[in-house]
């Protein structure tokens, strides 16, 4: 990649891309379809070289380009990862993505690595520690980065603050980006029984930068509700009203289709990021 485009920032704008998987890149680079803006997971291009890195960055010198981690573990008891920050850095001083994200979870201890995208217990002393972590990864890449709300499944019993509280404080206390998942917190509202149109006005509309939206998956014949964050099919209704709420508050911004098990077709993500355009259309006209 020639420096004349490393220079070039490619800013996300505020139109709905899709997630960038392997079982789409031949046809992305063929066809060069219509899509704003792509996001890939960063762990996917850890490595030095490659083929994977030579696709994508032909496909960077014509999409704007969001890296999306899921590797930090930045909640963990365990010190930071330096050597997986160090890699990030370079990965981001590479591509120059505009969009740099990863999760308010852990996933790491004791140097075995579960992965999985674990909650925190919604505690002082835990948000004390997320306000640090993310300060040190804006430290090391000196520019702004994006933390998401995650979906769970079980509380805790300790608990000091609502989810949306925690979120909140640590982008503000921090000064970080959000990237608001609005699926998680639809997921979340139904597993843990809270409204989540008080959760998206709890959230700092100012500080979004990005908002994903995906397909869960509902588990029958269980005494109580349990949606899955599965990224396995279509957004369901209930989340397309959640972020008509969402871009009232935040106003468009730049939405993601994520789909990780399962994939279809890449015309079926681009019909869904087309359900979002129209969403963030109506939005525009109702403020114009």
């Amino acid at each position: 990649m020639n420096d004349a485009l490393l220079r070039v920032q490619h800013p996300i704008p505020a139109a709905a891309g899709i997630g960038l998987r392997a079982p789409h890149m031949a046809q992305v680079l063929a066809e060069r379809p219509p899509v704003p803006w792509f996001e890939v997971h960063s762990e996917n291009y850890f490595c030095a070289g490659g083929a994977a890195h030579a696709a994508l960055e032909r496909i960077r010198r014509d999409y704007p380009l969001s890296l999306h981690g899921v590797g930090l573990s930045l909640g963990s008891a365990d010190a930071l990862d330096r050597a997986h920050l160090t890699t990030l850095r370079r990965l981001v001083e590479r591509y120059q993505p505009a969009l740099v994200s990863d999760h308010i979870c852990w996933g790491t201890i004791g140097a075995v690595h579960l992965n999985d995208l674990l909650p925190l217990p919604c505690t002082t002393e835990a948000l004390e520690l997320m306000v640090s972590r993310v300060q040190q990864v804006q430290d090391a890449l000196g520019r702004e980065f994006l933390v998401e709300n995650v979906s769970s499944y079980l509380s805790f019993r300790d608990a000091e603050m609502p989810e949306s509280t925690f979120v909140a404080e640590l982008v503000r206390r921090s000064g970080c980006g959000l990237l608001l998942d609005v699926n998680n917190v639809y997921v979340n509202s139904v597993n843990h029984g809270f409204d989540p149109s008080s959760y998206l006005r709890a959230m700092p509309h100012g500080s979004v930068r990005e908002i994903h939206l995906a397909g869960f998956t509902r588990k029958e014949h269980l005494p109580v509700p349990l949606l899955i964050d599965s990224h396995s099919r279509p957004v369901a209704d209930a989340v397309w009203s959640l972020y008509e709420e969402a871009l009232a508050l935040c106003g468009p911004q730049p939405t993601l289709i994520e789909w990780d098990q399962d994939i279809p077709g890449l015309e079926v993500l681009l019909a869904e990021a087309g359900r979002a355009e129209e969403r963030m259309h109506a939005c525009r006209t109702a403020f114009a």
